[in-house]
């Protein structure tokens, strides 16, 4: 085991660092992190879309099915990457949810979850307006970039702790890690 000046560094400071050396060849290791960076900024991706549908159906009353379907999309993304995620977290911290190092990012996640699950049932059970369906969506939407942002710290996080050493965390499929949490 070697060690590393950037945990000598957060231990003076008073953080622990956010990977002990063997999760961080966990995280390495596991094809998980490579599930993770994939997903990441793909459901980014088809969130910005229905970000744009939802919010012209809110402009302009047109466009409801395309953006009903695309909040569908993105809630059946953010579940895959949720489980995918706690998949990731096992492999690299043994626990399915809310290791230490992700336990705040885990936490919020939980509410974006509930939102978007929220949503579903809304519109499952035909519950409000369409209008009033689509803001439930903005305030899931409003708490996923809350969550993204506190996994993109950590990514910066996790990327200062592996400057400085061999196996750093600046390869793509390492650093991705810090965003699946």
């Amino acid at each position: 085991m070697r060690h590393d000046p950037s945990d000598a560094n957060r231990a003076q400071n008073g953080a622990s660092p956010l990977y002990t050396p063997e999760q961080r060849r966990r995280r390495d290791a596991t094809r998980w992190t490579l599930v993770q960076g994939i997903l990441a900024p793909v459901q980014f991706l088809v969130f910005l879309i229905s970000l744009t549908l939802v919010l012209r159906y809110l402009a302009t009353g047109d466009g409801a099915d395309a953006a009903t379907l695309s909040i569908v999309v993105k809630t059946v993304t953010l579940y895959t990457i949720m489980i995918t995620g706690s998949i990731w977290e096992k492999v690299v911290f043994d626990k399915w949810l809310f290791a230490e190092s992700f336990f705040w990012e885990d936490v919020f996640s939980m509410l974006v979850l509930a939102l978007h699950s929220a949503y579903l049932i809304a519109l499952v059970g035909g519950y409000g307006s369409e209008r009033g369906r689509m803001l439930l969506a903005l305030a899931a939407y409003a708490s996923y970039i809350i969550n993204a942002a506190q996994f993109l710290l950590k990514l910066r996080a996790a990327r200062l702790q592996g400057s400085g050493t061999p196996s750093s965390s600046s390869s793509p499929m390492s650093v991705t890690a810090a965003v699946a949490g």
